[in-house]
């Protein structure tokens, strides 16, 4: 038995890397809170909170006319509409840019893998915000400029995600098919996609998720849907009618969560 304790960790395996590198975010946390201004102090005054009290409410009671709730219904809808659109098309093109963006089954990377992750690179850098802002100039206002931002931005998402996860599916399956001659096409089909279906379905539905949030966000740039009506009716000071916008907003985030949620519990039994 060696009598001498073991030696600690060095500074370049794992270990120290994983520590040299929490140690720098810790700093980069400190640094942060040193150079923001943040105004805690006015933040936590008694002037704030009862401003704050106020504000609140001015948005009770919220406005519950049926004309109004129909409206609401309506941009609900439009909202609904938009993200799921929006996502099918980002699945279906982040597919697409997937298969030229992961590696080819054999281990070599295709020519063309650099220039498509450059550009789903390119797609998800750019907000849906900024999207919707480039697309209103062509597509004018309305919900088809937010389904096409949700599109664009959520289809550099989904390809990266869908290329790493046939990068990592399990070559076996692959393998023997490519051994009795089956192409390429058919590989993929039928050993592939069926491996990383459940996985893809699982990416989709939790951008999907997100999407929701951001269809709500992008009618503020008047791309349609509840957070058109949000930002006008925000905006004149309705705050009763914008009450009633919010709570649509939660109770469909809310019940979108928990369909997506109980959906991919199941389709990972």
């Amino acid at each position: 038995m060696n009598p001498w304790p073991p030696a600690p960790p060095s500074l370049l395996d794992p270990r120290g890397k994983a520590l040299w590198f929490l140690l720098a975010l810790a700093a980069l946390v400190v640094a942060s809170f040193w150079s923001l201004d943040l105004q805690w102090r006015q933040f936590l005054s008694l002037d704030a909170a009862r401003s704050m009290g106020r504000f609140l409410g001015e948005f009770f009671p919220p406005d519950t006319s049926p004309a109004f709730l129909r409206r609401v219904a309506q941009g609900t809808w439009e909202t609904l509409a938009m993200s799921a659109l929006g996502t099918g098309l980002a699945a279906a093109a982040g597919l697409a840019l997937a298969l030229p963006a992961s590696r080819r089954p054999g281990g070599g990377a295709s020519w063309a893998r650099g220039p498509t992750r450059l550009l789903l690179n390119a797609l998800r850098s750019i907000p849906e915000l900024v999207w919707a802002a480039l697309l209103l100039i062509s597509a004018g206002l309305g919900p088809f400029a937010g389904t096409l931002a949700l599109a664009f931005h959520t289809a550099g998402v989904l390809g990266r995600l869908f290329a790493e996860a046939i990068e990592n599916a399990p070559p076996g399956p692959a393998a023997a098919l490519r051994v009795q001659g089956v192409g390429g096409v058919r590989v993929f089909c039928y050993a592939t996609l069926p491996q990383v279906l459940p996985q893809l379905l699982s990416y989709t539905l939790y951008r999907w998720e997100n999407n929701i949030r951001a269809a709500a966000v992008l009618g503020v740039v008047g791309a349609g849907g509840l957070g058109q009506m949000l930002a006008f009716h925000m905006g004149l000071f309705h705050m009763g009618k914008t009450a009633t916008v919010l709570g649509a907003m939660l109770l469909m985030v809310a019940l979108v969560d928990a369909a997506s949620h109980g959906a991919r519990r199941w389709m990972t039994r």
